[in-house]
């Protein structure tokens, strides 16, 4: 959003700084201007904010309809840094070792600390950042995704503007029959914050979790998973301003179009459950 020039350059500075072939980069100024960048780096300015999967399936298609004028996609936060010079080279590594692999989830870490929020960890079992695993999820500012999976089960849901659209696509792609794997060796440091800083963030969470069940989920665990969320949100017990929000967001979601709806099938449910995470969590 053009508001963090300096955290942008070192991003681009440890993008140039990988190891093997040089990596294409386009920024995508998502309704600003695009700071100052180094020679050779393409940029994208959007007339208005299209939120994060909007702004992202701009940089995919800078590459080509799809992103097919490439193999991989690597999509990484402006203030974020690549903290090994060698993330590209392991993702092509991972990529070509794998066939079936089509997306990776990097492991994000404070640059102070060196710690990684337990959010950020695509798995319920959290408690252990360091081991890598095949995952149901991935996070949506430090991945690699595979153009071929783009290719066959489309980008990222516009519509949701913030909060899970990467869960969206890692369902579909999942359904296709792609894997996606949690990497704890790649690094992009970021500093730690709390989601909830976003003032949309309450209402576009609920809104986004009703949206994602309503696409995606078979008919009988779109109640199910629905109701667990409800009950898992009460348990937290948020403010009154937050719950007030979170409810109008979850009505929304009821009540408003969610794009196509394609259920996943079952033995995509049995996946994830035995990937340890069944979709109604």
């Amino acid at each position: 959003m053009g508001n963090r020039p300096a955290e942008l350059r070192a991003l681009l500075d440890s993008v140039a700084g990988q190891d093997g072939d040089p990596v294409q980069v386009v920024v995508v100024g998502n309704g600003s201007p695009v700071p100052e960048v180094p020679a050779g780096v393409r940029t994208v300015e959007l007339p208005e904010n299209l939120g994060i999967p909007g702004g992202r399936n701009t940089g995919i298609e800078a590459f080509g309809p799809g992103g097919r004028d490439v193999d991989i996609l690597l999509f990484l936060d402006d203030d974020g840094l690549l903290a090994r010079p060698d993330t590209a080279e392991l993702c092509r590594e991972a990529f070509t070792a794998d066939p079936a692999l089509g997306i990776i989830s990097f492991r994000i870490a404070d640059p102070e600390t060196g710690a990684t929020q337990r959010r950020h960890v695509p798995r319920l079992r959290a408690s252990d950042p360091m081991r890598s695993s095949r995952v149901t999820t991935f996070l949506g500012g430090a991945n690699a995704v595979r153009t071929a999976v783009l290719a066959e089960v489309g980008g990222l849901p516009d519509a949701f503007f913030y909060a899970h659209e990467e869960t969206d696509l890692a369902w579909r792609a999942l359904d296709a029959g792609w894997m996606i794997d949690y990497r704890s060796d790649m690094v992009l440091y970021h500093p730690a914050t709390a989601p909830s800083r976003h003032a949309v963030y309450h209402r576009m969470v609920a809104r986004n979790r009703v949206w994602l069940a309503r696409r995606n989920l078979p008919a009988l665990l779109v109640p199910v998973y629905l109701g667990v969320w409800v009950l898992l949100t009460l348990l937290r017990r948020p403010s009154r301003a937050a719950l007030k929000a979170w409810f109008g967001g979850f009505r929304e979601g009821l009540t408003t179009p969610c794009g196509s709806r394609r259920p996943m099938k079952w033995r995509t449910v049995w996946r994830l459950t035995r990937l340890g995470r069944p979709p109604v969590i």
